[in-house]
């Protein structure tokens, strides 16, 4: 008799900077998501896809949780609500340091879910003892019971998605979790996304790395031309900004800034693709993008009205 199969979607959610795209890449067991020390460095919903013989689990990375600031962030938000949805098995992140009650609405929304939820405590690296005698075992005993008053129903667990501890035992447990189901993608398949959503978010990744303040905050990235060769592929891609000002920024004194960002770029890509990459890219000011329902759109942003 055949083992049945087993496929579902498993999506994290979670508050901004608490380590949903490191744990995501540590599940799928390759770099789908970018992860910098940045909040809302994640923008749009992606799909990372585990298979074995009988098994194919769909993991979604989702944008931080926030209280919506222009249109770009509604539509953040709405790919993190989404992701409750169509969940087989939630992940809840949170970490040691964030306040149990930040964002109350959408933990209300998560507490009556009835699907599997597991509570994920990130971040457990970062306990030391206090200077009221508290060791790392007290301290995370209080946080779980804080979290455990909040979401009852959930199953809670302490990782460090950085450091690999307590990956496995959440990969086992969510195995143990997933419906009996045919494959919803193609055994071969890694992600929902096509390579040029990769291109534009390794070179927005390097443009949140090397720039400050306001300016990352305001990029998008559009891949313009993809052309593959056996062992090469030649790119073209355009860096939108919002201000005159902020192109400057991101060009640099004599182009010193945006070669910078091109080469650490093309290093990632090259890793990516293993392939030889020639990287161009141009700069371009689209006035208040992250306001504007037709860029956005035209960016991939898309949400319920």
């Amino acid at each position: 008799m055949n083992k049945q199969h087993k496929a579902g979607f498993v999506n994290i959610v979670g508050n901004p900077n608490v380590g949903k795209s490191t744990l995501m890449n540590q599940l799928v067991g390759e770099r789908i998501s970018i992860a910098t020390f940045k909040a809302q460095t994640t923008r749009h919903r992606i799909m990372g896809i585990v298979n074995t013989e009988d098994m194919q689990i769909v993991f979604s990375d989702t944008p931080g949780v926030l209280k919506p600031n222009y249109k770009l962030q509604e539509s953040m938000l709405a790919f993190s609500e989404s992701a409750l949805q169509d969940a087989d098995v939630l992940l809840y992140v949170t970490d040691v340091v964030e306040n149990p009650e930040k964002n109350m609405d959408f933990l209300e929304k998560v507490a009556k879910m009835q699907t599997p939820v597991i509570l994920l405590i990130n971040k457990i690296d970062q306990l030391e003892q206090t200077q009221d005698g508290k060791n790392s075992t007290q301290q995370l005993a209080q946080i779980v019971d804080k979290w455990h008053t909040l979401l009852p129903n959930a199953e809670i667990l302490p990782l460090s998605a950085k450091n690999k501890f307590g990956v496995d035992i959440l990969l086992k447990r969510i195995m143990e979790l997933l419906p009996e189901s045919p494959a919803y993608f193609d055994k071969e398949q890694l992600t929902d996304k096509p390579a040029r959503f990769f291109v534009n978010e390794i070179i927005r990744e390097k443009i949140l790395l090397y720039y400050d303040k306001e300016i990352p905050y305001s990029v998008e990235v559009r891949c313009d031309s993809f052309k593959e060769k056996e062992n090469s592929i030649h790119i073209m891609a355009t860096i939108y900004v919002e201000r005159d000002s902020q192109k400057g920024i991101i060009i640099g004194h004599q182009g010193v800034a945006i070669k910078k960002v091109n080469t650490e770029a093309r290093k990632a890509l090259e890793k990516f693709f293993d392939k030889s990459i020639y990287l161009e890219t141009f700069v371009k000011v689209d006035k208040d993008w992250r306001s504007n329902d037709n860029e956005l759109k035209s960016f991939g942003y898309k949400w319920e009205t």
